[in-house]
């Protein structure tokens, strides 16, 4: 076999099937032609968060059973991998496997010792419980895989049957599970009606919570997206709206089409009140495609200056200028706005920026 220079390579040498995903914003799909660009140098990382690529491996053979990698790579300030940390990496699977750098086939059963020194690299990570739970459910609703056995109970309490206040014993892998099976089973209809439901219930806040964060990393179905445009600009409607809802169901709408999210975002940010600081991370953590037009992008910068929080400013300037499709966007924005607040918030931000160089 020839010799293996980066992560595709070694996968497709080892006759394996295997998907990429980024974790660090949504959970969602790489295209391997797209990832294995990325593994070159020949173009940025699409999804970077924080400078780093967090990214989940999965592969498999006939039987459908995957192994997982969770991997975590810094990036240049281009937005590009490190040929050095994949070869690195490369490394430790190949030693882990008893190969050398020949393809090994990773469909073989590993040895706890052998387990323990590919799991010991400084490019593993382990995500939230929350965001694991998710993609478990959607690898495996992927691959054709049975649910969990929390499934049918969610089910159960997701139809009313219960009670909304007795969310104790609903499982967090079976609202996953419900949640990466919108379009099987009535499924998408059940938590539409539910979130009506559940909203109007104060003791069923923990499960419409937990079932919100679930949705971020779904694609929604026109109707339940429709739905929780409704329950959002209700929410904002109100005189004491609750700000740390409306960041949740923000996060969970990033999967809608963009004619029901970019209605809302517009809402939001014609209002500094509703514009928290937990809404406008939200934004930029989940719903950043949206931050692509000039108008937009300046309208949430000028929210985010107006927080007088300079550090999250900062960070979250630096964080969306790094995303390829804003990149653009973001930085002639520093030479022009028309809003004292926000000139004076990146005239901030460059000074910070010359100090630490």
């Amino acid at each position: 076999m020839n010799a293996i220079h980066n992560l595709s390579q070694l996968l497709e040498q080892s006759q394996c099937q295997f998907k990429i995903f980024d974790l660090g914003r949504r959970i969602q799909a790489i295209d391997n032609k797209e990832f294995k660009q990325v593994e070159m140098g020949q173009k940025p990382y699409p999804y970077p968060l924080q400078r780093h690529a967090n990214l989940a491996v999965a592969y498999w053979n006939d039987k459908h059973q995957p192994w997982i990698w969770f991997l975590k790579f810094p990036l240049d300030e281009r937005g590009l991998l490190n040929q050095t940390d994949i070869g690195n990496f490369l490394k430790y699977v190949t030693e882990a496997f008893s190969v050398k750098s020949s393809g090994a086939l990773l469909s073989q059963e590993l040895t706890e010792e052998q387990q323990q020194h590919l799991a010991n690299n400084p490019y593993t990570f382990k995500p939230n419980d929350d965001k694991m739970a998710v993609f478990h459910s959607l690898i495996r609703a992927d691959l054709g895989l049975p649910t969990s056995q929390y499934y049918e109970h969610a089910q159960h309490y997701f139809s009313g049957d219960l009670g909304w206040s007795h969310w104790q014993t609903v499982g967090l892998q079976g609202i996953t599970d419900i949640c990466s099976r919108l379009n099987s089973e009535q499924n998408g209809v059940l938590i539409r009606k539910a979130l009506t439901n559940m909203a109007a219930e104060p003791n069923a806040q923990p499960a419409l919570y937990a079932l919100l964060g679930a949705l971020e990393h779904v694609t929604l179905t026109d109707k339940l997206a429709e739905r929780l445009a409704e329950l959002t600009k209700q929410e904002c409607q109100l005189s004491q709206p609750d700000l740390f809802l409306i960041s949740a169901y923000v996060r969970a709408l990033s999967g809608a089409h963009s004619d029901y999210l970019e209605p809302v975002l517009e809402t939001i940010l014609a209002k500094p009140e509703l514009s928290h600081t937990e809404v406008l991370i939200a934004i930029a953590g989940r719903c950043w495609a949206q931050l692509n037009t000039e108008a937009r992008a300046g309208k949430f910068l000028l929210r985010l200056a107006q927080t007088k929080n300079q550090n999250l400013f900062n960070q979250l300037f630096a964080d969306l200028v790094m995303i390829p499709d804003l990149r653009f966007t973001f930085l002639p924005l520093l030479s022009h706005t028309p809003s004292p607040e926000l000139a004076n918030a990146l005239y901030a931000l460059q000074q910070q920026t010359k100090s630490g160089q």
